[in-house]
């Protein structure tokens, strides 16, 4: 994932490090590709299964307060989902800790590989990387967005109970089956954010060594299978400034970098400045 400026400017360029994709795809390269991919997936399974015993907890509040689909205490199931929130934090703070200090292993050997076969100086550089910053934000982001499972649960169930008080009989029993479906939901929801954050992830850290050596910006690169969606074919191979994403999803017009939208397995390969 290590790319020249000069590289990307036109001139010849030096052999694949361990960050780049070979030019030649040999059995060796597709070993390693494997074993990254592997690697990435096994955190992403981890982060998952641990979101997944919240999912299942909200789904267990919803049933006990609507063991019909009928919510009878509105207020207390509120309370419940909002104090379970509350309590979740530690535990959020810990899971979550445990995910970013999982990918920021696998970044720094990444780098610490790709320096070995460079410079000194690139060595020194990457080793001295602010790292804390960086991966005290994301941390934030992971409590945030572990805790607003049951806050998510909790308003879906108060727009519905809400919808249900006008309804027809038949809408009214589809709301109650929609109630009691409210932990499925958490659960995608849950997976969703397992799928994202992994890659977002190691995206921002690649970002913050990568910008501490005075990278310009990286090469946008996918996983190269037939799952990778349009937007991002057209972005494979496309060199993009750290400061500037590009639009990641046309429908939307939302941008960010390769790893950092919903489902998105694409990753950012650095572009080094010259002098190094």
């Amino acid at each position: 994932m290590l790319t020249t400026d000069a590289t990307r400017r036109g001139t010849k360029r030096r052999g694949p490090t361990p960050f780049e994709r070979p030019a030649v795809d040999t059995k060796a390269a597709r070993k390693a590709a494997r074993e990254r991919f592997v690697k990435a997936r096994r955190a992403e399974k981890q982060y998952g299964q641990r979101l997944r015993q919240v999912a299942k907890q909200v789904g267990d509040l919803i049933k006990g307060f609507a063991p019909q689909g009928v919510v009878t205490n509105p207020a207390g199931l509120d309370e419940a989902l909002r104090r379970y929130a509350q309590a979740l934090e530690p535990w959020a703070r810990a899971v979550g800790a445990r995910m970013v200090a999982d990918v920021a292993r696998r970044d720094q050997a990444a780098w610490a590989e790709a320096s070995a076969e460079l410079t000194r100086n690139l060595a020194r550089e990457v080793a001295t990387a602010p790292m804390g910053a960086a991966m005290a934000a994301d941390l934030e982001r992971q409590v945030t967005l572990i805790t607003s499972l049951p806050l998510e649960a909790a308003q879906r169930v108060h727009e519905l109970t809400t919808e249900a008080l006008v309804a027809t009989s038949a809408r009214a029993s589809e709301i109650r089956d929609m109630i009691l479906a409210s932990g499925h939901v958490t659960k995608s929801r849950a997976m969703l954010i397992a799928r994202t954050e992994v890659a977002r992830t190691a995206t921002v850290l690649t970002r913050a060594r990568a910008k501490h050596i005075g990278s310009p910006g990286y090469i946008w690169r996918t996983s190269a299978d037939p799952d990778v969606r349009k937007d991002h074919q057209e972005l494979e191979g496309q060199f993009v400034a750290w400061d500037d994403p590009p639009i990641a999803d046309q429908r939307t017009g939302a941008r960010a970098h390769a790893g950092s939208i919903y489902n998105c397995r694409c990753y950012a390969e650095p572009v080094l400045p010259d002098e190094l």
